[in-house]
């Protein structure tokens, strides 16, 4: 009898063991364990948000996230009142490229903004030769942007030789409209590449660039020029990239967020820069560069070429998040095995960001505050 008591004292520890076990346990009761066990996971979530998704971009908007993606020649656009349940999120193809023309192929880095009551998209698009590539906008003026459809509104002239121009990005500050983008500092050139740079312009309007260009910044740390890996694409010659700056205000200070390095290559970083919210964007010696990158490749958590960002709040405004893509190898390169990944984003006394080192596939991460849960 003795034995047998102890028996059911072990079998007894080990299912409280076994239940325990990276799950939140709220109280003793085995039966009521399963439960917690359930709505733990429900509230919870593991990345990738989606198989494949370079240059993640999403917005809130009255209750719902936009999701945009690039699919070749056209956009796709995703809603869902959970960020992270992209896998079950409706979608529809809002815009198609035409046959030809300086916009009908190598459709990259779309983002979706709402601005003065009109929908907005910001893309990359060329001829099929990427020595062409410029950027364009797309309007809609729906309520909902899976209504009507999304037309042509300009090309961006972001500087007077009307250079290369990727990424690009709109932000507000200070009641002004700022374009931010990554370009080459010639016109087009006929062999290799250029370096590429983070450039800024004001806007008069979502479509309308209205100022000569300024340099915010170039490759210039180790960091920033990993060109060459083992294994992947190898360009020509030495390609130094600064691209995907992103824009995030807290507190006292404005950042961009910027990708550098090859995104061919597991090196891919974010990086950072930084000036106080009273200063003018335009004036280049207003903002500081961080030496170091702030987010990058984990080996040890098997997630490599972290880049290509944007931000975005929690469903009750209280967290801010950071979406980004990923490579579960170092040789995934810039192919459609980057996926999006999203997590939680601190803050130092001093309105710095602190994003720490990217969470591996396996680690279940709590759903973004104000989030509702499915039953």
């Amino acid at each position: 009898m003795k034995n047998l008591k102890h028996w059911c004292i072990f079998l007894i520890t080990s299912i409280v063991f076994i239940s325990c076990n990276g799950v939140k346990v709220v109280n003793q009761n085995p039966a009521e364990k399963v439960v917690s066990q359930t709505e733990n996971l429900k509230s919870t979530f593991t990345n990738p948000l989606l198989d494949n998704g370079a240059d993640p971009w999403a917005i809130y908007h009255n209750g719902n996230y936009y999701y945009i993606k690039s699919e070749g020649t056209s956009i796709a656009l995703l809603k869902t009142p959970d960020i992270t349940d992209l896998r079950n999120a409706q979608k529809r193809t809002i815009w198609k490229a035409p046959e030809t023309g300086d916009h009908s192929k190598n459709i990259w880095a779309p983002e979706i903004h709402f601005i003065n009551g009109a929908w907005y998209i910001y893309v990359a698009a060329d001829d099929g030769d990427n020595r062409n590539h410029r950027m364009f906008v797309l309007e809609n003026t729906a309520e909902d942007p899976f209504d009507d459809s999304f037309k042509l509104k300009s090309k961006l002239k972001t500087d007077p030789n009307d250079n290369w121009a990727i990424d690009g990005s709109i932000f507000k500050h200070n009641g002004q409209f700022y374009f931010l983008w990554s370009g080459w500092e010639r016109p087009k050139i006929e062999n290799g590449e250029e370096t590429q740079n983070i450039y800024i312009a004001k806007m008069s309007n979502p479509w309308t660039i209205i100022s000569d260009r300024v340099l915010l910044s170039t490759p210039s740390f180790d960091w920033e020029k990993n060109f060459i890996y083992p294994g992947v694409w190898q360009p020509n010659a030495p390609v130094y990239v600064n691209e995907g700056p992103q824009s995030i205000i807290h507190g006292q200070k404005l950042h961009i967020v910027y990708s550098a390095s090859g995104c061919w290559t597991p090196n891919y970083a974010l990086g950072l820069l930084t000036m106080n919210v009273d200063g003018d964007p335009m004036n280049a010696t207003n903002w500081s560069k961080s030496k170091e990158p702030i987010f990058s490749q984990s080996k040890e958590n098997g997630v490599y070429g972290t880049g290509h960002n944007s931000f975005f709040k929690s469903p009750d405004g209280n967290e801010d998040w950071i979406l980004y893509h990923a490579n579960d190898q170092p040789t995934d390169g810039c192919s459609d095995k980057r996926s999006p990944r999203a997590q939680k984003i601190d803050w130092s006394n001093d309105d710095m960001p602190i994003i720490g080192e990217p969470f591996p596939t396996s680690i279940r991460l709590t759903k973004p505050s104000g989030t509702v849960i499915k039953k």
